[in-house]
C-alpha cells in the first residue's frame, strides 16, 4: 500500500509540473498575442499606428469595406486579371527581392478583403509600409497605377475568387504562401522549389546537376536576404519550435509578434491556414500520428505492468508481514 502512496504522490506532482508549471512558464517567455481570426478589418494596424500614420490607414481599410460590397463580375474581372498574369505565372523570376507567387489556388487560400487591399496598395495591405518613404517603391507597387477603379478592382478579385479556387493539398498551399521565402529542410523544398532527384557521374563522382541547383538556390536566397534584411528561416521545425498558436498570430499579422519585421503578412483565410499548418506539423513532426496512435497502447502497457509487479510484490511479502 506505501507503494501505491508514493506512486500516487509522484504521479499528482509530475501532473501539476506537466499541466500547471510548464504552461505558465511557456506564457511568460512567450507573449500573449489575441489573433483576429483572419478577418482583415484594418483594425490591428490602425489601432498600432503611428499618429502621422492613422489617417492614411483609416480611409485606406474604409475604401476596402467599401468595395468588399461592390458586385464582382467575373468576366470582365478576366481581362483585368491579364495584367496579373505578366508577372504571377509558373517559372517567375525574382523581381525586386522576391518571387511573385502562382496564383493558382489564390481563390481558395487567400482573403477577399486582404486582396482587394493588396491590389489597391500592396505595402499597406501587407502592413510593410514602414518599409517604405513611397510605398509605389514595393515590387508589387506599380499595380496601384494599373488597376485603379474599385469595380476593376472587385472584378479582378471575384474572378479570382471563382476561377482560382478549388480543392488545395497541404503541400500547395505551402508552396504558394510560403515557399517564395522560406525552404523547408525536411520537406526536401528550396525558395525555387522542390529538390530534384539527380545522380552523380559514374567516372568522376561528382553531382554536377544537384551542384547547378545548389548555385541557383543560393543566388536566390542572396537576392531575398538583401530585400528582407536577412534570409528568412526554414520552417522545418516551426511547429514545435513556436506552436501552432504563435504561427497563427504571426502569420495573420506578422508585426503583432515582431514589430517592425519585414515579413509581410500574407493574406491566409482561416482554412489556407490550416492546410500550411498541416504540412509544417507533416515535415516537423512526420511519426506525429504514429506517435499518438500506440500512446494509448504504451500507457495501458504501463499500468497491467505495475499493477502485477505489484500483486508480485504482495506475493512474495505475504509471509513476511
Amino acid at each position: 500500500m506505501k507503494e501505491l502512496k508514493i506512486f500516487g504522490v509522484v504521479a499528482f506532482f509530475t501532473l501539476i509540473t506537466y499541466w500547471g508549471v510548464e504552461p505558465f512558464a511557456h506564457s511568460q517567455m512567450h507573449k500573449h498575442v489575441d489573433g483576429n481570426n483572419f478577418v482583415y478589418d484594418g483594425k490591428a494596424d490602425i489601432a498600432a499606428a503611428s499618429k502621422d500614420k492613422k489617417e492614411v490607414k483609416t480611409a485606406f481599410w474604409a475604401d476596402v469595406a467599401t468595395i468588399s460590397k461592390l458586385k464582382g463580375d467575373v468576366t470582365a474581372g478576366e481581362g483585368t486579371y491579364a495584367i496579373c498574369m505578366g508577372c504571377h505565372m509558373d517559372g517567375a523570376v525574382n523581381m525586386g527581392g522576391v518571387t511573385p507567387p502562382i496564383l493558382d489556388h489564390a481563390g481558395s487560400i487567400y482573403d477577399k478583403n486582404y486582396l482587394i487591399a493588396l491590389i489597391k496598395d500592396p505595402a499597406m495591405a501587407s502592413n510593410v509600409d514602414h518599409k517604405y518613404t513611397d510605398t509605389m517603391a514595393h515590387p508589387m507597387g506599380s499595380i496601384k497605377t494599373m488597376v485603379t477603379e474599385p469595380q476593376d478592382i472587385a472584378n479582378v478579385v471575384a474572378y479570382i475568387l471563382a476561377k482560382k479556387a478549388g480543392e488545395v493539398t497541404p503541400k500547395q498551399a505551402y508552396v504558394e504562401a510560403c515557399g517564395r521565402c522560406h525552404a523547408n529542410r525536411y520537406g526536401k523544398y528550396t525558395q525555387i522549389g522542390f529538390v530534384p532527384a539527380t545522380k552523380a557521374n559514374i567516372k568522376t563522382g561528382q553531382d554536377i546537376d544537384a551542384l547547378k541547383f545548389k548555385q541557383k538556390v543560393a543566388e536566390e536566397q542572396a537576392l531575398i536576404t538583401d530585400y528582407m534584411g536577412k534570409l528568412p528561416p526554414d520552417l522545418s521545425m516551426i511547429i514545435r519550435a513556436r506552436g501552432a498558436h504563435y504561427l497563427e498570430t504571426f502569420v495573420e499579422n506578422p508585426q503583432t509578434q515582431l514589430p517592425g519585421t519585414a515579413m509581410p503578412r500574407v493574406g491566409l483565410t482561416k482554412d489556407g491556414f490550416e492546410k500550411v499548418l498541416k504540412y509544417l506539423e507533416k515535415t516537423g513532426e512526420p511519426s506525429l500520428a504514429a506517435r499518438n496512435a500506440i500512446g494509448p497502447w504504451v500507457i495501458g502497457f504501463f499500468v497491467i505492468f505495475t499493477l502485477l509487479a505489484y500483486l508480485w510484490k504482495k506475493s512474495l511479502w505475504r509471509e513476511l508481514h
